[in-house]
């Protein structure tokens, strides 16, 4: 890029900055964009919720794209950028297995289900994301971030911000019982987690308001 040969060195710096930030910006959104699309496409795909154990191929494994549960919404949406948390979460968990919940009686990592868990998925996001404080302002979610609530019977639950506003803060994409959906959940149960996950660009992306 050429400069105005008047322009000052200190001018041109503080220029240069300006575009750097604009460009980290848009790849940002960029990302924010293609996550939100490939959890939107599995809309009408992934009709049925399922989540018995199943034996998985590794790395890339999946279940019949028709059927599924909360965190395959995640899990696909992300493969969609590339990135496969079946093998993420997998390699955490052989390395800082104390940092995972022990919920299940397991012994060691199994990357047929470990990634499919939301409470290793709200850890993995922890350890490697950014972990949001948890709040009712709406503005303070935006699109492509990640969502756990407790459901009723003390279940828990995960979904990604859509890039779609509903009447009581942005839509969910999720699956909750009935396949994959968009839907206003947001604010319906207790909020237990908010992450922002994007491996390439989530320290310098710029942030939103935190909390209330």
């Amino acid at each position: 890029m050429s400069w105005p040969p008047a322009m000052s060195a200190m001018k041109r710096h503080f220029a240069l900055l300006v575009l750097t930030v604009a460009s980290v910006a848009a790849s940002a959104d960029s990302l924010q964009q293609r996550l939100v699309a490939a959890a939107l496409s599995q809309v009408g795909i992934t009709t049925r919720y399922d989540g018995s154990y199943r034996r998985l191929s590794y790395p890339g494994g999946d279940v019949p794209l028709e059927i599924g549960v909360c965190t395959d919404v995640v899990i696909r949406a992300y493969r969609g950028l590339g990135i496969d948390l079946q093998v993420l979460v997998h390699e955490d968990m052989k390395r800082a297995w104390s940092a995972y919940p022990r919920r299940w009686a397991l012994r060691q990592p199994d990357p047929n289900i470990d990634h499919r868990r939301v409470p290793n998925l709200a850890a993995f996001f922890a350890r490697h994301g950014t972990a949001l404080q948890p709040g009712r302002n709406a503005s303070s979610y935006v699109a492509g971030d990640l969502v756990t609530w407790e459901l009723p019977g003390r279940l828990p639950h995960i979904g990604i911000v859509s890039t779609r506003p509903g009447p009581n803060g942005p839509l969910i994409v999720h699956n909750i019982g009935s396949g994959a959906r968009e839907e206003d959940i947001l604010f319906r149960y207790p909020i237990t987690g908010h992450y922002r996950f994007f491996p390439a660009s989530t320290a310098s992306q710029p942030q939103p308001p935190v909390g209330d």
